[in-house]
């Protein structure tokens, strides 16, 4: 197939491109290059002749149509999105920007698309969201793909309205669509202003390991590698009009799992003491969700996919990919926020 993703210079967006041209897919990779986005995270692929680079803003329609005009594609892959739950407390209004106008946008263009090639049943939008747009969980329980929507962030809220979207295009328009919402991702390329990384950083650097509240939130983590192998199992064979689920099957706290990164750090980078003594609690986020956990039964008994990594085994990798690629992570710190601590204005 001929894949165009948004987004694909991200964290996950460029996990999607390196999976997919590697088994022959080609890609037509969409980004606006914002804060967050690093061609470096799709330079393994990039002189392959599976691969092109489109530079543009999902909030401008004119390149959309000129992009899918241009490139034909066979499915989109939506994943350009305003991601870090802080930035959206701090400012909200570029995340209804992109989230919410800039899916709409992708969708009356995909569709323009869809009807110019006479409709065929083949074509896919599938969009990628997040299973915070289900709100806060308590010590039991899990989402399923039926939990009702009850965001909690500006964040969340900006992605439930862009899944509510993708939905009533294929309800009104017959759109082809298949949905996703994960759980939390980590691995290689992870900007650092997300928790994994940030505390790989700053242990690192001998800095505080900033935890918020007493560290009892609890999410469910999900290796990004093995997340792009099942966006594309989904993409290939998920239901039409369908949303799956997609869970790492490894539950644990934040406390816990900046346990678990300065034990592995102990072993693969010792330093004068243990890292955990760097570890600070610090005022908790507002509206701060308590537990997120999924409920994967769809996409293993329907499609066959469970993650291959446990969160263990992941953060090994992870922490290793960090420690052997200073370069990549030393250039992206002079960028808007890294290092910061944001989204205490409310």
């Amino acid at each position: 197939m001929k894949l165009l993703v948004t987004g694909g210079a991200g964290f996950i967006g460029s996990a999607v491109v390196r999976l997919a041209v590697a088994r022959g897919h080609a890609v037509v990779n969409l980004d606006a290059l914002t804060y967050a986005a690093c061609l470096d995270n799709v330079a393994s692929v990039a002189d392959s002749p599976l691969y092109a680079f489109e530079k543009a803003d999902i909030r401008d329609r004119a390149a959309l149509d000129r992009i899918f005009a241009g490139h034909a594609p066979d499915a989109v892959m939506h994943l350009a999105a305003e991601s870090h739950v802080d930035r959206s407390i701090d400012g909200p209004g570029a995340f209804i920007e992109t989230n919410v106008t800039g899916t709409y946008n992708m969708l009356e263009a995909a569709r323009s698309h869809w009807a110019a090639r006479g409709k065929p049943d083949s074509f896919r939008f599938h969009h990628i969201s997040t299973d915070e747009v289900f709100g806060s969980l308590g010590p039991t329980g899990q989402f399923t793909e039926d939990s009702a929507y009850a965001p909690n962030s500006p964040y969340s809220a900006s992605k439930a309205a862009s899944d509510h979207l993708v939905r009533a295009w294929h309800e009104t328009y017959g759109l082809p669509i298949v949905m996703t919402n994960c759980s939390n991702n980590y691995g290689p390329y992870h900007f650092p202003e997300k928790l994994i990384p940030v505390v790989i950083l700053k242990a690192l650097a001998g800095a505080p390991l900033p935890i918020y509240g007493d560290g009892s939130n609890v999410r469910d983590w999900l290796y990004v590698e093995d997340h792009a192998d099942a966006l594309l199992t989904v993409l290939a064979q998920g239901v039409n009009g369908r949303s799956y689920n997609i869970g790492g099957e490894n539950e644990r706290s934040n406390l816990e799992l900046v346990q678990t990164l300065c034990d592995i750090l102990d072993r693969l980078r010792p330093g004068n003491k243990p890292y955990a003594e760097q570890i600070t609690f610090v005022t908790d986020r507002p509206g701060h969700d308590a537990r997120y956990a999924i409920d994967p039964a769809r996409i293993r008994t329907e499609l066959g996919w469970r993650p291959s990594v446990t969160v263990e085994q992941g953060l090994e990798k992870t922490v290793q990919w960090y420690l052997d690629n200073e370069d990549w992570w030393r250039a992206l710190q002079a960028r808007d926020g890294v290092g910061e601590r944001l989204g205490k204005r409310a």
